[in-house]
């Protein structure tokens, strides 16, 4: 068998696992063994550029990075559904259905809390996908798509020509998962999973979309050729056969009374689903019978959407209490009186920032409606302002650090509160784990996991022990042994050398880049003068706005960030900058931008610039000399051009350096 043969088996062979594994959920092999298959595959695809195709499975590891969506005229429209939230408004439903169709039968499916997409397949090839936007006009996000594992890059039936329609979700425990991790770190954790799986699919970095794992059942077929249906029933039971995800629906149902007591067993069960369901809708099944019904501007006639009410309970807070995130940041959070919720008893919920706190007016005591956003994470609705009896407590945010006693910073602007301590333990994994990053200290033997053993084991308690910690005991720790710790060790020695600039950014300083840390690093020179600087003199470096300068300033005024250094430095840390090497100065006073993707990446197409004496900016203006541009430029492109930036691309870029 050659190579293109072996290519071509795989590619099949994974793209069957995947349907088994997302749509039947019957695999066949372990993800171990997937994963294998996937490395060989990828590995082709490297030596074999050309023989990678829209259907293949890397195409769900995401990568593409735009910078910006483009739109997608929908020819058959993306239409929303009336809502309806009790019997009486299903039976006027029905009344106006069968005035024109007497016999109609009805099918009912679960409406997926997610974002609605159009999914275009030509010849059987996943072409592209884009989201409903106002039902005429979508964007384009199909590089996003192809990384969701139930939708199929090659379907498994021979057809021209079919679009479907479908709802992306993420799934209740996907959302929780992803909730903490954002909390840990100091980001603004999602609302809900609709908003999750939204904000994911709209990602420009088609990578981050992979790792948020989002899912889809297709529900509608919006345009097909070479093959007909009469009922929708039938429509879905080829698509299932096609490959696509579809809720097990097989049940026509003769009256609307029938139907809505489907409406009421999904109530009941919705609870233990693992996606979240806000409704369900009741469709007419016959698609002449859909015909004659026609639509409206927005709505179609045949179907209406039925809304669960969401469950709330009063209860009483007793206390909120501060947590602090791997970045430092405390987010309060209130205990309460347990009641049950969606099958489960609850007795805290997240009041995200201060901001949140005061906008509901919550205090300790208050009387207030708990219910589960989304039917999952817990929240504060409202109070009961009527039931406060004059004793109920404002909340104050702690001026010190409650797992480190250091102080407690809110930035102009911002919502979180903020520990600054380089030794806050609650931060402290994060913290050692970026210093060791290849960007900052590129300690490349120290990578998380080995961080963690570190913690557990008590071997270091700041970024700056990892330098006095001692060989025997790292060779001691579980899977290590005398060779590891000597590579390890080796690894920390290479660090010391690496200069002030990543020094800078290795001690996590907020707001500072790698870029902030060299031009800072640049202008003075030493750690000590550094020290000893304002925030005036750190403004006036060009691109250090006054939240960095002050940030720094910050940063520098705690003692513990000050021993942290110090026993940096007597370690034989160089603290000092090393002047950046040019090559030559061909591109000095020049300023570049970089818009869409390039072969040889933006960071190194930024370093090989400023090797050569040039700056490289964010956006277009009239001060920028050069728009470089790679495959999928956006809209630094069309700037460019209205004002007459020169632009150039990645192979006139390297004859402008090879001259």
């Amino acid at each position: 068998m050659n190579i293109s043969e072996r290519y071509n088996e795989l590619k099949n062979e994974l793209n069957r696992h995947a349907y088994l594994y997302y749509v039947m959920d019957n695999p066949e092999i372990s993800d171990a063994d997937y994963d294998k298959l996937m490395r060989e595959l990828l590995k082709i695809e490297e030596e074999n550029p050309s023989f990678v195709t829209p259907d293949s499975p890397s195409q769900k590891i995401g990568g593409t990075i735009l910078s910006e969506f483009e739109q997608v005229t929908h020819t058959v429209q993306m239409q929303s559904l009336q809502d309806a939230f009790n019997f009486d408004e299903i039976k006027a439903f029905a009344q106006r259905v069968e005035a024109v169709v007497p016999d109609a039968k009805y099918v009912v499916e679960h409406k997926i809390d997610g974002l609605s997409v159009s999914l275009e397949y030509e010849n059987g090839i996943f072409t592209r996908g884009s989201t409903r936007g106002d039902g005429f006009v979508g964007e384009d996000v199909t590089n996003n798509l192809r990384t969701i594992g139930p939708i199929p890059l090659k379907l498994n039936v021979d057809i021209p020509y079919l679009e479907v329609r479908g709802e992306v979700f993420m799934s209740k425990k996907n959302f929780e998962k992803i909730n903490i991790e954002r909390e840990e770190n100091g980001e603004t954790v999602f609302a809900n999973p609709r908003n999750a799986a939204a904000g994911s699919l709209r990602q420009l970095d088609s990578a981050i979309c992979a790792k948020r794992n989002l899912d889809i059942f297709v529900f509608n077929i919006q345009r097909a050729e070479g093959v007909e249906f009469d009922t929708h029933l039938e429509g879905l039971s080829f698509l299932r056969d096609a490959g696509f995800k579809v809720i097990n629906n097989e049940t026509e149902f003769d009256s609307i009374e029938d139907a809505f007591s489907e409406i009421e067993r999904i109530g009941e069960i919705r609870k233990d689903l693992y996606y979240d369901t806000d409704g369900a809708v009741i469709k007419v099944n016959d698609l002449s019978q859909r015909e004659k019904l026609g639509q409206t501007a927005k709505t179609p006639k045949w179907a209406i959407a039925y809304k669960y009410p969401a469950e709330r309970k009063e209860t009483v807070i007793e206390e909120i209490f501060v947590n602090v995130g791997r970045t430092g940041v405390l987010t309060p959070t209130a205990r309460f009186k347990t009641v049950s919720l969606a099958g489960t008893n609850v007795s805290k919920a997240t009041l995200h920032n201060m901001d949140y706190i005061h906008m509901k007016d919550i205090k300790v005591g208050d009387t207030v409606l708990v219910q589960k956003a989304g039917d999952i994470i817990p929240e504060v609705v409202e109070v009961v302002k009527e039931k406060r009896t004059g004793s109920e407590m404002d909340f104050v945010m702690p001026k010190l650090c409650p797992a480190c006693g250091g102080h407690v910073e809110r930035e102009e602007g911002e919502a979180a509160y903020r520990c600054i301590g380089i030794k806050c333990p609650a931060q402290l994994a994060r913290q050692i784990t970026h210093f060791v990053s290849r960007d900052a200290m590129d300690i490349d033997r120290v990578g998380p996991s080995i961080v963690e053993k570190f913690l557990e084991n008590g071997l270091i308690e700041s970024v700056a022990d990892l330098y006095y910690i001692d060989k025997e005991k790292i060779a001691k720790l579980d899977k290590l042994g005398e060779k590891s710790a000597d590579n390890i060790i080796s690894a920390i020695e290479n660090s010391k050398s690496r200069g002030l600039a990543r020094v800078i950014y290795a001690l996590g300083i907020r707001h500072i880049g790698l870029g902030g840390a060299k031009l800072v690093a640049e202008k003075f020179k030493t750690m000590d003068n550094l020290l000893n600087a304002t925030a005036e003199e750190l403004s006036t470096i060009d691109d250090v706005g006054e939240k960095m300068a002050q940030s720094i300033v910050e940063f520098l005024a705690e003692k513990e960030n000050i021993e942290v250094i110090e026993k940096l430095k007597n370690a034989g840390v160089n603290m000092e900058c090393q002047e950046s090497a040019l090559l030559d100065n061909i591109f000095e006073g020049k300023t570049f931008v970089l818009t869409g993707t390039l072969s040889i990446g933006r960071n190194e197409a930024k370093a090989i610039i400023e090797s050569h004496g040039g700056k490289v900016s964010g956006s277009v203006s009239k001060k920028t000399d050069y728009v470089l541009a790679g495959e999928s430029a956006g809209s630094k492109l069309d700037k460019a051009n209205e004002l007459g930036i020169t632009v150039i691309t990645e192979e006139e870029f390297n004859e402008m350096i090879e001259k």
